[in-house]
């Protein structure tokens, strides 16, 4: 009763025009719901862990036994495959972009000429292999897959803890995502460095790719678990983001035991209740009531309120989302087949979830942050495996039913919240879903693909949330 008095004061002391901002933001919670639904529509009961189970994703039917072995692998490519490349580049059509466009309609082809010129006549793709290679990459078939994986360690150094690492990326990055961050976690003077794995995700990359239907994140999971325990390794840290994110948050609710701290960079809560409408309504005009700071009341509401930065943004942005949960196939037959449109379709991602404000940019921001040549490598990645299509299933087999969305987390957890990332989610909406938050960091800098973007930021923020766990 207590409270609702509070609240009753709260209204009252509004003026008209902010109680019909109230109301206007409180619709929101509707619109939202749909589209959390992708992620989230299951709604049993809170479990402390979800069953780890079994699977068999290889062609074919199941061996009775499998192959364990951990062999080693290289990038490589051909003078015929290189001029296939350019022979489709070369053939290809383009549509002038309307004027002052910038990248509001997607990929400027104006400024998209400028990116293919680069590849076709400055991008080296044989001398990008040796940078990929100069980790070692390896491959063990898990569950029927063919699952590649870098395994980093850092060198000797006398006095300095060494702690394993897994980091996981998403759509549409690959492991080379990771290739700025690596060395600021391995080769670390600190009294604490990091062995780290990066594998890449089944059907992304040099991962072989699913050849029956359902595998989703908890699939993913599972294997992940089971490449973890292939190599030694009992108890070890975990990072995230976009699809790593929610890989490694089903690795924590799986086995907690095996997690000794997750840490993320981007997050989501649960659905939205009667609190989270409660702290929409009134998180702008009294933060305090609610737990927000004032940071989280700038990067939930901005200047155009909570609708235009958690709604109808996310609306313009989440097209090809619904396109890949519902029929990958047909939308990637055609990127499959012409490298100019999978640029394109991959490289509008890197601008737009950057910053939202590089859609008024001619050249969309890209080298901002990036160079073309790091771009265009995690391209070559999808294009040389041919997995940009088992890649977009992903999201088809993450749209159903299942118990880790009203699971909650309780390994340590940090947070790091990047100020461009596609939503904000403030530390009390975030503690509904991850129990145990040891760090909960506003980073100043950075969007959605935060090792590639802002490495140092986000080494830093891990290495001393895994200081907090450890009781360094």
């Amino acid at each position: 009763m207590q409270t609702i008095e509070v609240l009753k004061q709260a209204l009252s002391s509004l003026d008209p025009t902010q109680q019909q901002q109230l109301l206007v933001a409180g619709s929101a919670v509707a619109v939202g719901g749909l589209l959390t639904c992708y992620y989230r529509v299951y709604q049993g009961r809170k479990t402390r862990s979800i069953p780890t189970g079994d699977g068999w994703w290889g062609a074919g039917e199941k061996p009775q036994s499998e192959d364990e072995k951990v062999f080693s692998f290289e990038v490589q490519t051909s003078d015929e495959e290189i001029q296939d490349l350019y022979d489709r580049i070369d053939r290809t059509r383009y549509t002038e972009p309307l004027e002052d466009a910038g990248f509001q309609y997607g990929f400027n082809s104006t400024y998209l000429k400028e990116v293919v010129s680069h590849w076709r006549h400055t991008f080296n793709w044989k001398k990008q292999i040796a940078i990929l290679n100069k980790y070692p990459h390896f491959k063990t078939n898990i569950e029927g897959l063919d699952v590649h994986f870098i395994h980093v360690r850092p060198p000797h150094r006398e006095g300095q803890r060494v702690l394993p690492l897994m980091l996981v990326h998403g759509w549409p990055g690959s492991v080379y995502e990771f290739y700025r961050i690596l060395p600021l976690l391995t080769d670390s003077l600190d009294s604490l460095a990091f062995e780290v794995i990066c594998p890449s995700i089944p059907g992304y990359g040099f991962s072989e790719a699913p050849h029956k239907q359902g595998f989703n994140s908890l699939a993913a999971a599972r294997v992940f678990h089971k490449l973890m325990e292939r190599l030694g390794f009992s108890e070890y840290y975990l990072q995230g983001g976009d699809w790593g994110s929610l890989i490694t948050t089903n690795m924590a609710q799986m086995k907690p035991q095996c997690v000794k701290g997750l840490h993320l960079n981007m997050f989501t809560s649960e659905q939205m209740g009667l609190g989270g409408l409660f702290s929409i309504l009134i998180g702008r005009y009294l933060p305090w009531l609610v737990g927000f700071t004032r940071e989280d009341v700038r990067r939930l509401f901005g200047s155009g309120g909570f609708m235009e930065r958690n709604v109808y943004e996310i609306l313009r942005e989440t097209g090809y989302l619904h396109i890949q949960a519902t029929k990958p196939d047909s939308a990637g037959c055609g990127v499959n087949d012409s490298p100019v449109g999978l640029a394109a379709y991959m490289l509008e991602k890197f601008s737009t979830w950057t910053d939202f404000n590089n859609r008024d940019l001619e050249d969309g921001g890209l080298e901002r942050k990036f160079t073309l040549d790091d771009l265009l490598t995690n391209i070559m990645i999808y294009w040389t495996t041919g997995t940009i299509v088992s890649s977009m299933r992903f999201y088809k087999e993450n749209i159903e039913n299942r118990p880790d969305n009203k699971t909650a987390v309780y390994v340590p957890t940090g947070l790091a919240a990047f100020p461009n990332e596609l939503m904000h989610v403030p530390q009390p909406w975030a503690k509904a879903r991850f129990r145990n938050i040891y760090s909960y960091s506003y980073m100043p800098r950075g969007g959605h693909f935060a090792a590639f973007e802002e490495p140092q930021l986000l080494a830093d923020d891990l290495l001393q949330f895994v200081k907090k766990v450890e009781k360094l």
